[in-house]
C-alpha cells in the first residue's frame, strides 16, 4: 500500500499509541506499507518512509516521541513535530515517552527506504562480495589446514548483527542453494551389502561366500543320489545367508554435509535466541533457520548418520560438483562467524542498513582487485587487513582509519612504487613542500599514489616525483549528467542536483588543494560502461571524471576503470610527458623561496614575448674596444666574443646560449644604455678570415663566437641606463672588459634612476 498519509499504531506499557504520519507534497508517494510476509521476508518494518523526505507527525493520547536527529518535536505542541530521515537508511526505532513524566514506555519502528530501486539487491551483493573477500583474507591470515569439529561462534553482543550478516550472506547466496540442489539430485552413494536367510533352493547365483556356506554351515540335509553335487558333497545346509547389494547414501561426504547444515542451524538458532524479539536480527535469523531446517528435512538425510571425523581431503569433497562448493561455504562460515569488523558498526548498528557506507567498503575490495591486476602486484602488508584481537579476528577496514597497501610495479622501462590507500588524510597543517593540503585537511575515500622506485615517499613528495589520484564513493548518484553536465546554475544545497554539484566541487577540492594530485574521480553505481573523463590539458592526467561501478554478479563495470588505470600505467612510462615536465618545473620554481620582487617597467609578456620571464631571460654584457669597433657592430648588426682557453673568452652556458639581449659598455664607461636585441637562436662560429671579410678591425684570434643583433628593442627600455659596475659578473680594472651574463631581473636592479 502506498500513499501520502498513514496511521501507525503500537502497543506500550500504558496502552496503545497511534501516530499519524503525513508526507510533504510530492509528485510521487513517499509512504509505503508492506504486508506482514513481505516485511518479514526482508527483515524490515512494515511502515516505510523515503530517505531525503520530510514528514509531519502527530501522536495520540498522552504520549510523545523521543527527540533525535530524525525526530524534531514542535516547540508549541510536543505531541507533534517533523520526521527528517535525511540520508539514513534502515530500520529507525523511535522511543515513545509518556507526556506526563517523559519516561519511555514503548517504541515504534519505521523503515527508511533508499531512493535507489535496487538497494535491497545491491545490499545483498555487496555484503556477499565483502564476505568473500574477507574470507579470502582470513584464509591468507590463518592458512587453515584443520578446522574444529564444531566452530567456536561465541558472539560479542556488540557485533551480533555484523557476524550474523556475514554468515547470512554465505548461506543465502544463490551458489549455496544451487550446490545443495546438485547434491540432492546426484548424491555420492556406495554399495552396501545386506544379508537375508533363504531356503537353499532360492540361494541365487553362487559365489565364494555361497560355496563356503555349502561346506561349513550346519542344519544340513542329505543330497539325493544322482544330484550334481553328490560327487563332492554328501549334504548341504537347508538354509543359507544371501547377501544383496544396494545403494546407500550413508557416506562420509553426506555425513559431513548433514553435520554442516546442523552446525549452521545451531549458529542461527543461537543468534536468534540472543536477538530481541521482533527485531530485524530475530526476523532474519528466523528466516534462515527455516531455510536450513527445510534442507535438513530432505529424504537424503534420513539414513545418514553422524560423522566420526571430518575428512576434507576426500576426492568427492574437493572435486564433486555441489560438495566442493558446500565445503567452501563451511570454511567461510567457520571464519566469518569469528570475524569482528568494527567498521561494520557504520552499516549494521541498531538495525541500520547504510547502503552508502557499505558501498564504500565494497569498493575498497573492488579497487584493490583492480590495482592488483593492473599493476601486477600482491601489495605488501595486505595481511594487516585482518589481525588477531581478543574477540577472534578483526577486519581493520573502518571509516576514518587510514589503511594503505603497497607494492612495486615493474613496467619494463621503469619501476614504480604503488600505494592504494583507504581514507588517507592529507593534513592542512603542513607547509610546502611537505605532503598534505594547502588549505584544510582532506580525506578522500580512496587514493592511488605512484612514484619512482628507490625513492622514499617523503622524498618523492618534496621533489615533486609523486602523483596522487583520488576516488570518492557516491552511492546516491544516479548518473554523471548532474555532476559533470553543462549546468551553470548554482543549486540549493538541499536539492538533489545541489548534492551532485557538491560532488563535483569536492573533486575539484581534492585535485586542486591536495599537493601533487593529478586527478579526482567519482565512483557511482550507475549503468555499467558509463564513464566520464575530463582532461585538464592534453594528457590523461590531470583530470576529473566519474566511473560507474555497481554491485553485479555479471557486469559490475570494473573493466572501464581497469582500462583507465592501464592508460595511467602507459602515461607513467612516457618519461617525456608534459606532466613530468610540469612536475620538474614546479620543483625547480618552488624549491627555493622567491627573490625580492621586481617592479621596474618591462615589456609585457605576450605574443612573441610570451616567454619573457625576468628570472629566465638573460642578458650578455659585452665590451667594445673603441669607436671603430662600436661602428662595426652597429653597421653589421653583429657582435663577436673570443673563443679558446686564453683570457677574455666567453664561457658558454645555458644563459649565454639562450641570451635575449646584449648590453655594451666601453672604456672607462660605468653606466650604459646601449641595449641590443639578439635575434639569432644561438651564436655562430666565425674564423678570423670570416670577420676580416666583413671589415672587422684587426681580428687577433683564430675563431670567434658571433651573435646577430638588432638595435630596435622594446619601447619600455627607451632611455634606460644601467650601472654595469654593480652587476655580479663585473670585474674591475683590466678585467672590466671580460664578457659575462646576467638575468634581466639582476640587470633591472642596477637601473640608474
Amino acid at each position: 500500500m502506498v500513499g501520502n498519509e498513514l496511521l501507525l499504531t503500537a502497543g506500550t506499557a500504558s496502552g496503545t499509541v497511534s501516530v499519524r504520519i503525513i508526507a510533504e507534497e510530492r509528485d510521487v508517494p513517499t509512504i509505503f506499507e508492506l504486508d506482514e510476509w513481505e516485511a518479514f521476508e526482508h527483515g524490515e518494518a512494515r511502515v516505510q518512509l523515503m530517505e531525503g523526505c520530510f514528514y509531519e507527525y502527530e501522536v495520540s493520547g498522552d504520549y510523545l516521541l523521543a527527540p533525535s536527529p530524525a525526530v524534531i518535536p514542535s516547540r508549541i505542541n510536543p505531541t507533534m513535530g517533523r520526521l527528517t530521515p535525511n540520508v539514513y537508511v534502515g530500520t529507525l526505532t523511535i522511543d515513545v515517552l509518556r507526556l506526563s513524566d517523559g519516561v519511555s514506555c514503548g517504541e515504534i519502528k519505521v523503515e527508511i527506504r533508499s531512493k535507489k530501486a535496487g538497494y535491497r539487491t545491491d545490499y545483498r551483493l555487496m555484503l556477499e562480495g565483502i564476505t568473500e573477500r574477507c574470507t579470502d583474507l582470513l584464509f591468507q591470515h590463518s592458512a587453515p589446514v584443520t578446522h574444529p569439529f564444531i566452530p567456536d561462534y561465541l558472539t560479542d553482543p556488540r557485533t551480533l548483527y555484523q557476524r550474523f550478516a556475514f554468515v547470512n550472506a554465505v548461506l543465502t547466496k544463490r551458489d549455496f542453494e544451487i550446490a545443495f540442489q546438485k547434491v540432492i539430485r546426484n548424491p555420492i552413494v556406495k554399495w552396501a551389502g545386506e544379508g537375508a536367510e533363504k531356503d537353499i533352493r532360492n540361494g541365487g547365483k553362487a559365489g565364494r561366500n555361497t560355496m563356503a556356506q555349502l561346506v561349513r554351515r550346519g542344519n544340513r540335509v542329505v543330497l539325493p543320489d544322482g544330484h550334481a553335487l553328490k560327487k563332492r558333497l554328501s549334504s548341504v545346509p537347508s538354509r543359507m545367508t544371501v547377501i544383496s547389494k544396494k545403494d546407500s547414501a550413508d557416506t562420509p561426504e553426506n555425513r559431513f554435509l548433514k553435520h554442516a547444515l546442523e552446525v549452521f542451524a545451531g549458529f542461527v538458532t543461537h543468534i536468534k535466541g540472543l536477538a530481541p524479539a521482533l527485531s530485524r536480527l530475530h526476523q532474519e535469523a528466523a528466516l534462515l533457520e527455516n531455510q536450513l531446517n527445510q534442507m535438513l528435512s530432505a529424504p537424503l538425510f534420513k539414513e545418514v548418520g553422524k560423522p566420526s571425523r571430518l575428512a576434507f581431503n576426500g576426492q568427492g569433497m574437493v572435486r564433486r560438483e555441489g560438495y566442493k562448493q558446500i565445503l567452501r561455504a563451511w570454511l567461510m562460515f567457520d571464519l566469518a562467524a569469528r570475524l569482528v569488523w568494527r567498521g561494520g558498526d557504520d552499516v549494521y548498528r541498531a538495525g541500520k542498513k547504510d547502503v552508502a557506507v557499505l558501498y564504500e567498503y565494497w569498493l575498497f575490495f573492488e579497487l584493490l582487485d583492480i590495482v592488483k591486476s593492473v599493476f601486477f602486484i600482491e601489495p605488501a602488508h595486505i595481511g594487516d587487513l585482518v589481525k588477531p584481537n581478543r574477540n577472534g579476528l578483526g577486519l581493520q577496514l573502518k571509516q576514518g582509519r587510514h589503511l594503505p597497501v603497497s607494492g612495486v610495479f615493474d613496467t619494463g622501462s621503469r619501476k614504480l612504487n604503488v600505494e592504494f590507500s583507504f581514507n588517507r588524510s592529507f593534513s592542512g597543517q603542513s607547509d610546502y613542500p611537505q605532503a598534505g593540503s594547502w588549505t584544510t585537511g582532506m580525506r578522500p575515500d580512496f587514493t592511488l599514489s605512484v612514484w619512482p622506485a628507490g625513492v622514499s615517499q617523503m622524498q618523492a613528495e618534496t621533489e615533486e616525483l609523486i602523483v596522487h589520484i583520488h576516488f570518492d564513493a557516491k552511492y546516491k548518484v544516479e548518473s554523471v549528467a548532474g555532476v559533470f553536465g553543462e549546468q551553470e546554475a548554482v543549486h540549493s544545497p538541499q536539492s538533489e542536483a545541489g548534492y551532485q554539484r557538491d560532488d563535483l566541487l569536492k573533486m575539484h577540492s581534492y585535485k586542486d588543494a591536495i599537493r601533487r594530485s593529478a586527478g579526482a574521480y567519482v565512483l557511482y553505481p550507475g549503468p555499467a560502461g558509463k564513464a566520464y573523463k575530463r582532461r585538464g590539458f592534453h594528457e590523461l592526467i590531470p583530470g576529473l571524471g566519474a566511473f560507474a561501478i555497481r554491485p553485479s554478479e555479471t557486469d559490475s563495470g570494473r573493466d572501464e576503470l581497469k582500462r583507465f588505470l592501464t592508460d595511467v600505467v602507459a602515461h607513467f612510462q612516457n618519461r617525456a610527458s608534459q606532466r613530468e615536465k610540469m612536475a620538474f618545473r614546479s620543483f625547480d620554481i618552488y624549491s627555493n623561496r622567491p627573490p625580492d620582487g621586481m617592479r621596474e617597467l618591462l615589456p609585457e609578456a605576450f605574443g612573441k614575448n610570451r616567454d619573457l620571464i625576468p628570472d629566465q631571460t638573460f642578458v650578455l654584457v659585452g665590451y667594445y674596444k673603441n669607436d671603430r669597433h662600436l661602428n662595426w657592430i652597429r653597421q653589421n648588426n653583429l657582435y663577436n666574443f673570443r673563443t679558446g682557453a686564453r683570457s677574455g673568452s666567453l664561457s658558454l652556458g645555458v644563459a649565454e646560449v639562450n641570451a635575449r639581449y646584449l648590453l655594451l659598455h666601453g672604456p672607462s664607461q660605468t653606466t650604459s644604455g646601449m641595449l641590443f636585441k639578439i635575434h639569432t637562436k644561438s651564436p655562430r662560429l666565425f674564423s678570423k678570415q670570416d670577420l676580416a671579410d666583413k671589415g672587422y678591425p684587426d681580428p687577433s684570434r683564430e675563431f670567434y663566437l658571433v651573435y646577430g643583433t638588432d638595435p630596435e628593442v622594446e619601447p619600455e627600455f627607451a632611455g634606460m641606463r644601467w650601472d654595469v659596475t654593480k652587476l655580479s659578473g663585473y670585474r674591475a680594472n683590466r678585467a672590466s672588459g671580460l664578457p659575462f651574463s646576467v638575468s634581466l631581473t639582476e640587470l633591472m636592479k642596477v637601473l640608474v634612476k
